[in-house]
């Protein structure tokens, strides 16, 4: 079966994604309008400013036609800001972009810029060995509803989780060489 993955191309590390991609065989396609959707089997939101990337989801219509393709079962993937943009709840926010994940959420929870880091991460869903996750501005997940599951945490913090169709990570799984979190996602596109 042909697999189309979609990664959201407003802002962030598009070009990385389309790459972790390419490398998992499947053809990664650039998503800028709704028709886009109708060509993908997944989508990718990438990292980025999660206020700046709504604000283009706005403007292009975007955010009710992403709700019903993840309604309709197909996996939306977040990463970093796109986590942010999945969450049903921001802390300190009235406002929450596309509201699909019952999760809460922390903007930039571990610091700014200069407190970036990188950690190793167990995440038994894609293997045994740990992956390292690349966090830079990162949000955290601070309260997650009864079908969400908690795939790892740093320090005790959840910083990545699934609730059926919907993965987020806090880190940057595309500004590494280790192509299995993508995998993993390909894998839940093939059977939606």
């Amino acid at each position: 079966m042909d697999v189309n993955i979609g990664v959201l191309a407003f802002q962030g590390a598009i070009d990385e994604h389309l790459d972790m991609l390419n490398k998992c065989n499947v053809k990664a396609i650039k998503v800028k309008k709704v028709e886009d959707l109708d060509e993908i089997n997944g989508l990718i939101l990438p990292g980025g400013e999660s206020t700046t990337i709504g604000s283009f989801l706005e403007r292009k219509n975007m955010i009710e036609p992403i709700k019903k393709f993840a309604k309709k079962g197909y996996p939306v993937m977040g990463t970093c800001a796109g986590l942010v943009l999945l969450a049903k709840q921001v802390e300190g926010q009235d406002k929450a972009f596309l509201q699909l994940m019952n999760i809460t959420v922390r903007r930039n929870a571990f610091g700014r810029q200069k407190d970036s880091f990188e950690s190793y991460l167990d995440i038994p869903e894609i293997g045994k060995e740990e992956f390292k996750g690349v966090f830079i501005r990162a949000p955290l997940i601070t309260r997650t509803g009864d079908k969400v599951k908690k795939l790892c945490s740093v320090d005790g913090k959840i910083v990545a989780a699934r609730e059926e169709n919907l993965i987020v990570g806090a880190f940057h799984p595309e500004l590494t060489d280790d192509i299995r979190w993508h995998k993993y996602f390909v894998n839940m596109s093939k059977y939606a």
